[in-house]
């Protein structure tokens, strides 16, 4: 009961057309609550809004970093929304993106003279590799024991940060870098092609791909039908004989797989080298995408692409003093407005029948 007389109850089947103008109000809910931060701060919020949507949208440049920035969200935000299919919440897609990124570097320093047409398909697998066994580490414990893989997952993105930090202010670091924490410039043959004289890379090409797989695996296909069981009723899906220990090894290592190519996209399509500070919170962005998404692939690269803008354009009205945080600060509302959206969506406030006796009921 949250207030006298009424209580809070489940609905046994949420509205199609909630689905749709929900998510809208709470971004619109989100962007109002943000006008009044920057109000309050002495800034005009309209002024600002205007000026992060030209330079984000406006023109062909800003058009095309928001693609940029689009395609790592496109991928951690297919890969966690994988797990999360499965109520797995991998909240490690930030280190899984890291471990992508140092293993494909490995692969373009160890073979700086190889040509692309096999160095690129390895930095590939191996990038895809190396996310995928950093979410298998976690989901090993899950699996067997039941351990919860909120913590781990999330610990383990700080270890795999440490570690890229690690190589590049150590082993890896560029002897000709100006004493910058990065690796040697990659060979031309480990480096994604680029549409046009755009930074729009190939990666671009994974995510859609992407989007279109994991559609296509969930919808129709016997294993993409197991985890939407095992994610909706996991006692159904033990009864049915389905193998819920390897599922979640499975789901778990696609996941990070699909993350870590996000990473190898990063340092071979747009940085070129290893370096720190590679991704700006990417993989925990994806988090709220795949949520305000509601782990549609194709809403997915919608959400991917407007959060993507509403970097670009963070990053063009600080150059009138407004601080990066304001960006962040959005995010948290999106994620807050969206998290009260899914409330209401799926339960619903009724008033409690009136108690012939007249006593309160509890």
């Amino acid at each position: 009961m949250i207030l006298p007389g009424y209580v809070i109850e489940k609905r046994l089947t949420p509205s199609s057309t909630a689905y749709v103008i929900i998510p809208i109000l709470s971004i619109i809910l989100a962007l109002a609550a943000g006008a009044i931060f920057l109000e309050l701060s002495g800034r005009n919020c309209f002024e600002i809004y205007s000026r992060m949507f030209s330079g984000a949208f406006g023109s062909r440049y800003g058009l095309s970093e928001t693609v940029v920035k689009a395609i790592p969200l496109t991928l951690t935000g297919i890969g966690v929304a994988l797990a999360f299919r499965m109520q797995l919440w991998n909240i490690g897609g930030e280190g899984q993106l890291y471990m992508g990124a140092f293993a494909a570097t490995w692969v373009a320093l160890t073979f700086p003279g190889g040509s692309g047409w096999w160095v690129l398909p390895t930095m590939v697998l191996l990038g895809m590799l190396a996310g995928g066994l950093w979410a298998l580490i976690p989901a090993i414990p899950r699996a067997i024991w039941g351990v919860n893989e909120i913590i781990t997952t999330l610990m383990l993105n700080y270890v795999a940060i440490f570690w890229v930090d690690y190589l590049v202010f150590g082993p890896w670091k560029d002897p000709n870098g100006f004493n910058f924490p990065m690796t040697a410039q990659f060979s031309p043959g480990a480096i994604l092609p680029a549409l046009g004289n755009s930074r729009i890379h190939a990666g671009l090409f994974f995510g859609l791909a992407l989007t279109v797989i994991f559609y296509l695996i969930i919808y129709h296909t016997r294993w993409g039908y197991e985890i939407r069981v095992t994610g909706e009723n996991p006692n159904s899906a033990h009864y049915a004989g389905m193998n819920s220990k390897r599922n979640i090894m499975l789901v778990m290592f696609f996941s990070g797989a699909i993350c870590g190519l996000a990473g190898m996209s990063e340092v071979a399509g747009i940085a070129g080298r290893l370096q720190q500070g590679l991704s700006p919170g990417y993989g925990f962005t994806a988090i709220i995408i795949a949520w305000l998404s509601r782990l549609n692939p194709f809403a997915i690269v919608i959400v991917a692409f407007l959060f993507a803008g509403l970097q670009v354009g963070g990053y063009i009205v600080q150059t009138s003093g407004i601080p990066s945080s304001m960006v962040t600060m959005l995010q948290g509302l999106l994620l807050f407005f969206v998290l009260g959206g899914e409330l209401l969506t799926n339960y619903t406030i009724k008033r409690m029948p009136a108690n012939p006796s007249g006593d309160d009921m509890r």
